[in-house]
């Protein structure tokens, strides 16, 4: 600790000698370099902490020398720092903060674990988990190939126990994908979109960058195909769908344009070359005017979210379209690629495309939900169908949004900037930890969530959240006006909560007649719980709630052979 008096080197006249008194001494007299060097030492939690105590700390500790030698620390191999306005402060921060924890769902241990750090990251950017295997790409354009370590579970079933390895796969990448369904299982091949300096032709310039797309094995890591794009065109996002005798990769430019092109992966592994025609997508060949901002896709629908917030779909199947529109009117079997507009209230910034279902999140921070809710995987209280955006009105401001083949997860931060991990829908497996039977609304699960958690995905196996916390790209959501945020009558589904200040007692006399209605105790207790898990409190008031529900119903229950609560 830097003190800020210092005991003088002799006593002090008429003290008599006497110790512990001396004149103070201002730390600003000390040379600031000095300063620097002694609080780079500290530890990045006690430097935050200490430049909170005054203005003068707060400027120190805040200086770009602390955090150029704080981040040559935890990354000696990181060379010099040009981006942002921050440099050296943001390196420190992503790589201090960078961390991939899972939680298994099978076996005994139910708690979370962190995986191998690969040393040469400069924090985590993006993660994808395969069959055996996950991959980390930085924000240096290093993608990392985790290697797993695989145990044997009771029922005999291989297990993903921990990322005990890792490797560089390739540099220069800018985006990758795999088979977009949820189950791994399908995920045999990784694609790449990356950056290749391409050799001159002879008697011709110097060589060129060029994008490219590799496709490797997930297996071993072993690139079997490439395709090289012309210099002219620079891709920023790469996404697939369709089955794997027609995958469709959809290529978006930094113009906004997309492009697509047909692969079959079956004869991927053959030896031999071929020509795959890149053409322009449907969407931006009938809507040029269209800037495609970023893409989401599953195995029969893709969707677009363009710069100025509209959102567009493209559904492949019947069965999905039903599914998410209620109906079968414009759908049109010859033309699959046509894009539907959805009507919106404002500008949505990320979505999450699950298999029949879709949340998006728009720029208050508000969370729409839309598709099939056979297991409320919707998370409005219910288990209707929604054929059109719908508003969850007890959630606000998420951090991250997910949607699985039969349910959904949504990662918050509670007002004590604590964060927790929301689910509903379908609990089998133990894909909603806490909570084996499911919830039509959205319920917090049994998980300790990462301090810095900024994105999750869950697969069959394991539920996976990524830790990096990137200091320019902050919470841009924006206050609701005071015409749309007060004043409407507008209640959401299954729970009566109106958006208006005035509407809690609304709410509440909703919530009792919801308790009231259930035949048990034990149905009224599990009622009770789902309801504490809608209302807008501190993370350790919702704990303290469940786990008094909990004694209660632990004590209700042994107090007699009552009847046994209805499956949910």
């Amino acid at each position: 600790m830097v003190k800020r008096s210092c005991p003088p080197c002799g006593p002090e006249p008429g003290s008599g000698g006497k110790k512990g008194r001396g004149n103070p001494v201002s730390v600003q007299l000390f040379p600031p370099e000095l300063v620097e060097h002694i609080i780079s030492f500290l530890p990045v939690r006690d430097i935050v902490a200490l430049g909170q105590t005054c203005r003068y700390f707060q400027e120190v500790c805040d200086a770009e020398g602390v955090w150029r030698r704080i981040c040559r620390r935890l990354s000696p191999r990181l060379r010099e720092q040009g981006a942002g306005a921050r440099p050296w402060k943001r390196a420190a921060i992503l790589n201090y903060t960078k961390g991939l924890y899972f939680q298994a769902f099978g076996g005994r241990r139910r708690c979370l674990s962190k995986s191998v750090a690969p040393l040469l990251a400069h924090g985590y950017r993006r993660f994808l988990p395969t069959k055996d295997h996950v991959f980390i790409l930085d924000y240096a354009g290093t993608l990392f190939f985790l290697k797993n370590a695989l145990v044997s579970s009771t029922l005999g079933q291989i297990q993903w126990k921990r990322a005990c390895r890792y490797v560089i796969l390739c540099r220069g990448a800018k985006d990758f994908a795999s088979d977009p369904r949820s189950d791994t299982v399908y995920r045999k091949y990784l694609y790449v979109l990356a950056t290749r300096e391409q050799p001159g032709g002879v008697g011709g310039p110097g060589g060129r960058a060029c994008d490219c797309v590799e496709v490797y094995l997930q297996s071993s890591g072993q690139r079997v195909f490439k395709m090289t794009f012309h210099y002219s065109m620079r891709f920023k996002q790469i996404v697939l769908v369709g089955q794997e005798t027609q995958r469709a990769l959809l290529l978006l430019t930094e113009e906004g344009k997309i492009y697509s092109l047909v692969v079959n992966e079956t004869q991927l592994d053959q030896p031999r070359s071929y020509t795959v025609q890149l053409a322009l997508r449907k969407v931006s060949r009938c809507l040029p005017h269209l800037r495609v901002a970023r893409m989401a896709s599953n195995q029969s629908s893709t969707l677009y979210i363009t710069d100025q917030g509209g959102v567009y779909f493209e559904v492949h199947t019947p069965g999905v379209y039903r599914d998410l529109f209620g109906t079968l009117h414009a759908f049109d079997p010859l033309d699959q690629q046509m894009p539907l507009a959805l009507s919106l209230p404002a500008k949505i910034l990320f979505c999450a495309l699950g298999y029949n279902h879709l949340g998006l999140v728009d720029e208050f921070g508000r969370i729409f939900m839309q598709g099939n809710n056979r297991y409320g995987q919707l998370g409005t209280g219910d288990k209707m169908d929604r054929g059109e955006p719908t508003q969850v009105h007890y959630l606000q401001c998420p951090i991250a949004l997910w949607c699985g083949l039969n349910h959904s997860l949504v990662l918050s931060q509670s007002s004590d900037f604590s964060k927790e991990l929301l689910g509903c829908g379908c609990g089998a497996g133990g894909r909603l930890p806490g909570w084996p039977k499911g919830s039509a609304s959205f319920v917090k699960l049994h998980v300790k969530v990462p301090l810095c958690a900024c994105s999750l995905c869950s697969t069959r196996e394991c539920l996976y959240m990524l830790s990096s916390h990137d200091i320019e790209h902050r919470p841009t959501y924006r206050d609701l006006p005071a015409s749309r945020a007060t004043g409407t009558s507008e209640s959401s589904v299954g729970t009566g909560t109106s958006q208006d200040p005035g509407g809690a007692a609304q709410a509440c006399e909703e919530y009792l007649s919801q308790i009231h209605s259930c035949p048990t105790l034990q149905d009224r207790m599990e009622k009770m719980k789902e309801i504490v898990g809608w209302m807008p409190l501190l993370a350790a008031q919702k704990d303290f709630f469940w786990e008094a529900l909990n004694m209660l119903q632990r004590a209700a229950g042994g107090g007699g052979p009552g009847p046994a609560p209805p499956e949910s």
